[in-house]
């Protein structure tokens, strides 16, 4: 990252006055406010560190403002279910974001079972998202091991396909998904964790598309419940295009 030339003037005040208090309380001002998430993104949520104690509800509108201003996409795309489209929800523009890890992680954490020891979902989508519900959990007293579920085991080492702590059988763990069309993803997930011996029967996403994948969990007799729906997407999408 190039720091423009005002940085660095305030860089070489602080190492000539490196006592003074009063450049010092400047110079940290001015660096925190340049290597803030905001200086990297349009958004105009709030700084992360408001965002852990930020009401629910407030959170999750925000949350769908960042969908909709990083990851939904209108044209013509080509799921990687093979279906075509004339839209794209990149999740992972949200779950890698700053603000959006620990929105999503909040969001979802709230949206646990009680019973619910252990958070997983299939790489790569999946992976921010199990994390950050840990790492939330961890700094709300609510410890969330976090497992990630290979596509392919491994081919070296313990061939694993699962990567993370080695649970108790029975152990209840709750699959995320960023985005789900058909739901074959997830379930894929679902299938290599019983097969481990955990149980699972609750299925969490950011966002339905409404193409099947909530029939194709029920048929399957699993909870599922998302964020948002597509709808939700599209309508706070044309808000923001139209005021813009």
């Amino acid at each position: 990252m190039r720091i423009p030339r005002r940085k660095l003037c305030w860089i070489a005040c602080l190492t000539r006055h490196a006592y003074t208090p009063v450049i010092y309380s400047a110079v940290r001002k001015e660096w925190r406010t340049f290597f803030h998430p905001e200086s990297m993104t349009s958004s105009n949520h709030a700084s992360v560190l408001a965002l852990t104690t930020l009401p629910l509800a407030d959170l999750r509108d925000r949350l769908l403002d960042l969908f909709c201003e990083v990851a939904y996409k209108e044209g013509d795309f080509t799921l990687s279910s093979g279906q075509k489209s004339t839209y794209y929800i990149n999740g992972k523009q949200v779950t890698l974001h700053p603000a959006g890890g620990v929105m999503v992680g909040r969001l979802l954490l709230e949206h646990l079972p009680a019973e619910a020891i252990a958070v997983a979902g299939l790489t790569l989508g999946a992976d921010p998202m199990v994390s950050g519900v840990s790492i939330v959990g961890a700094y709300s007293d609510r410890p969330i091991t976090p497992l990630i579920v290979r596509k392919a085991a491994k081919g070296h080492g313990t061939q694993a396909y699962i990567e993370g702590p080695t649970l108790p059988s029975g152990t209840t763990v709750v699959v995320l998904e960023d985005v789900v069309t058909t739901g074959q993803s997830a379930w894929q997930a679902v299938e290599r964790l019983r097969g481990a011996g955990y149980t699972v029967n609750t299925i969490l996403a950011l966002v339905d598309r409404q193409q099947g994948g909530a029939e194709f969990y029920q048929s399957k007799d699993l909870n599922f419940a998302a964020l948002f729906s597509i709808a939700d997407i599209k309508s706070r999408y044309a808000q923001q295009t139209s005021r813009s």
